[in-house]
């Protein structure tokens, strides 16, 4: 389908990719992954052809039609949404806007090209075009009203939903698509995984959602050492299967044969789980090429996060009553009640995004309810990461001084013990004494969670933890809530991170509050939750 051949990327002296050979083929749902900086996104731009390498080629099929997912949002404001989703399949439309431009000006020395365009159109099923676009854009949620809309009219969240349905539309032979979970819901999300999953044809995708890429992904392409590297499975499978592996090169008095069973037994136990999850049917071919000889450990380095607590909280966490918020005449929430025990980790979410963000805000006396109160429980002691962290880098403080700031103990304040906890959270050697005004959004919110481990609280709040984090970072964040022993509040775009820490989910809506003690997937599959979730969210 796609071969690449001898590729190579170099900037200035920073070598991305050397001389890498390999091959992506027809029907398989490649998950492209590597740490930041690994060059991810420049090898989607050299596919699609937006970009040129140093040296060497890519080749498609003949024949073949790649689509690629449009990241530039105001591309075709001057267009209409239907206009623009039939524009993803270029040939089609090319041939369509020739028709009718000749349509208009039909004659006798134009008759013999409009019927060659004619049997073209016919051949690739064109009749049928306006109906196929509308159909995607009703399945997204995009309804008939606004189907002739100007697309610059839409708001934004609206318009990454047309540019996704043109890249889909006309079912192309390839599709590349770099984070398109991005500002997509949840329920959008997963349309696109149901969608892919059973999608005959080849994908490339860059996501750092771990739930959309074991959903779809057949094979996981790592980029490492400048290589490019596919292992057959989704992206948990790769992701245990290398830790796996990593612990059996450490472990040098273990027979070969012993290694081998246990690579078996996992790659056993791995099958019967993808076999019985929601997308069984179309991981079939995915779990029948499982091989030994594809693990291999990761030079891939994991933050060491952990959350210990200064002290066990008591029964009374925090009691909300009557909570309401509003910003510029929108009610955000309104009448909110909540009790919160020992233990709980709830899930808060809402359709408007401002509603959560202001909830934190309040309870963190950064901002002023409408009405209402909340209480914390006196053996409570909280830490908060929020959405917008600009505030705390606004100095030039070395990385050290900046943590220094959140010590609680002159042991504490030592440098070396400073450094060595910089160190397990990636900021090793020179990289410690950076200043805070000058690291990457990754980089921010390593250090604002540094801060958060210092604090030693037995409640954390945390409003989208894992913005501009890599991939790496999110599993270890997300393994550590899994074993954290005190309770938690968080908003997250993450399925996979929602799923697997939340016992309680909270929704904020402006008619009130939704509260299940159930899982998210539960909660978002429940029937009478989504009759509920349609009625509070009428105006």
């Amino acid at each position: 389908m796609l071969t690449v051949n001898n590729l190579s990327v170099q900037f200035g002296k920073r070598i991305l990719f050397d001389e890498v050979n390999t091959t992506f083929t027809h029907g398989n749902i490649y998950g492209v992954i590597g740490a930041n900086g690994a060059g991810k996104s420049t090898f989607l731009k050299i596919i699609a052809g937006e970009m040129d390498p140093t040296s060497g080629h890519i080749h498609l099929e003949p024949g073949k039609r790649m689509s690629v997912l449009n990241q530039n949002h105001n591309m075709f404001d001057e267009s209409t949404v239907l206009e623009t989703v039939m524009m993803g399949n270029k040939t089609l439309y090319a041939i369509k806007k020739e028709m009718d431009a000749l349509y208009l000006d039909y004659n006798d020395s134009n008759a013999d090209r409009i019927g060659e365009l004619q049997v073209q159109f016919e051949e690739m099923n064109g009749w049928n075009a306006d109906s196929d676009a509308a159909s995607m854009l009703s399945n997204l949620g995009i309804t008939e009203d606004n189907h002739y809309t100007l697309m610059g009219d839409l708001e934004g969240k609206i318009k990454v939903r047309v540019l996704l349905a043109q890249a889909l539309f006309g079912n192309p032979d390839l599709l590349i698509m770099d984070e398109p979970t991005n500002d997509l819901d949840f329920e959008t999300i997963a349309w696109l995984e149901n969608f892919l999953a059973n999608y005959e044809n080849t994908v490339i995708v860059v996501s750092h959602d771990r739930h959309f890429l074991d959903s779809v992904c057949t094979h996981i392409s790592d980029i490492d050492f400048s290589k490019i590297n596919h292992y057959s499975g989704n992206y948990t499978f790769w992701y245990e299967s290398s830790q796996l592996a990593a612990k059996q090169r450490a472990q040098q008095n273990k027979k070969a044969e012993e290694k081998k069973q246990e690579l078996e037994e996992f790659i056993r136990r791995f099958s019967a789980n993808v076999a019985k999850s929601k997308q069984a049917t179309s991981r079939k071919k995915m779990i029948s090429k499982l091989n030994i000889s594809e693990i291999k450990p990761s030079s891939r380095r994991y933050p060491a996060i952990i959350f210990d607590q200064e002290r066990e909280a008591g029964d009374q966490i925090l009691n909300v009553q009557d909570l309401s918020a509003s910003v510029d005449g929108d009610i955000l929430f309104k009448g909110v009640d909540l009790n919160m025990a020992k233990g709980d980790k709830i899930v808060l979410f809402s359709k408007d995004s401002r509603a959560t963000t202001a909830f934190y805000e309040i309870l963190n006396g950064n901002q002023k309810a409408d009405s209402g109160t909340y209480d914390w429980g006196v053996t409570t002691n909280q830490a908060y990461l929020p959405g917008d962290n600009h505030s705390f880098f606004e100095n030039d403080y070395s990385l050290v001084d900046w943590l220094r700031q959140w010590v609680k103990t002159e042991e504490e304040r030592d440098e070396v013990n400073i450094r060595s906890f910089l160190g397990k959270m990636i900021f090793s050697g020179e990289e410690a004494l950076k200043t805070c005004n000058v690291l990457s959004g990754g980089e921010k919110v390593r250090c604002m969670l540094s801060r958060m481990m210092m604090e030693r609280a037995n409640v954390l709040m945390l409003d989208e933890p894992t913005n501009h984090l890599d991939l790496e970072s999110i599993t270890a964040f997300n393994n550590s809530l899994k074993n954290y022993k005190g309770s938690v509040i968080f908003t997250t775009h993450d399925h996979e991170f929602a799923q697997t820490v939340g016992n309680r989910v909270i929704e904020l809506t402006p008619n009130g509050a939704i509260d299940r003690y159930m899982t998210f997937d539960d909660y978002l599959d429940d029937e009478k939750v989504q009759e509920l979730r349609a009625k509070m969210y009428t105006v």
